[in-house]
């Protein structure tokens, strides 16, 4: 009995150590999720007006941060070909800058020049609705830690579990969920060719709020516009 129990134990390891052999020569890497992260969605244009507030702050910063002196003046470009949202989105930069105390010049000329850029991206991969959050973790971590001391308040923590997961859930809805298109972002400062600040940022777009952020040239197009 025990040699042939020995015998078993040996064929386990046999196969454990074949199948981590093989795992260590896989054709192609493993596919594995990224931490969980958020990211925030442009439903609106009073949401454009508070992405202009944060590349504002978070320039003006940067400036600072590089030894540009307080006072130099500013020329914000329009992009070429601009769409709806490069419109507005110049209007509200030069607002926040001015409110800033940044003094800006309408036509460029002994100035920093401060361009943007949006770029599309549309994934045709499905995208999932729901990921658990925050509030679900921490009712999952209580559970864990006080569940097994405390039997009888199992229900309740289970309860709670069960509410904080609708939290997440309803959190993910209200914000309409992921979509398949995203915008990148980006804002950039340059004195004589170098650049002295630069941010980009990704965000969420409604599929069918494409349009407004295609430029004149692009619009023709044949872009696929799913509905929510």
């Amino acid at each position: 009995m025990v040699f042939s129990k020995a015998i078993s134990l040996a064929v386990l390891a046999g196969a454990v150590a074949t199948m981590v052999g093989c795992a260590s020569r896989a054709p192609i890497p493993l596919s594995e999720n990224f931490e969980l992260t958020v990211q925030p969605k442009v439903r609106s244009a009073g949401h454009w007006e508070l992405v202009s507030r944060d590349v504002v702050a978070q320039t003006l910063a940067t400036l600072d941060k590089a030894g540009v002196a307080p006072g130099t003046q500013l020329h914000v470009a329009l992009p070429a070909n601009p769409s709806a949202f490069d419109l507005a989105f110049r209007d509200f930069l030069i607002t926040k800058l001015v409110q800033s105390g940044a003094p800006v010049q309408q036509m460029p000329g002994q100035t920093l020049d401060v361009t943007y850029h949006a770029q599309l991206v549309r994934h045709n991969s499905e995208r999932p609705h729901f990921i658990p959050g925050q509030f679900t973790m921490i009712a999952a971590g209580l559970m864990a830690a006080y569940g097994l001391r405390h039997e009888h308040l199992d229900a309740q923590l289970l309860a709670t579990l069960g509410l904080t997961v609708a939290a997440d859930y309803g959190a993910s809805v209200n914000s309409g969920g992921p979509t398949n298109t995203e915008m990148i972002l980006t804002t950039t400062v340059v004195r004589g060719g170098q650049y002295l600040a630069r941010k980009t940022d990704v965000y969420y777009l409604e599929n069918a709020d494409t349009p407004l952020f295609m430029r004149p040239s692009y619009k023709n197009v044949n872009m696929k516009v799913v509905s929510q």
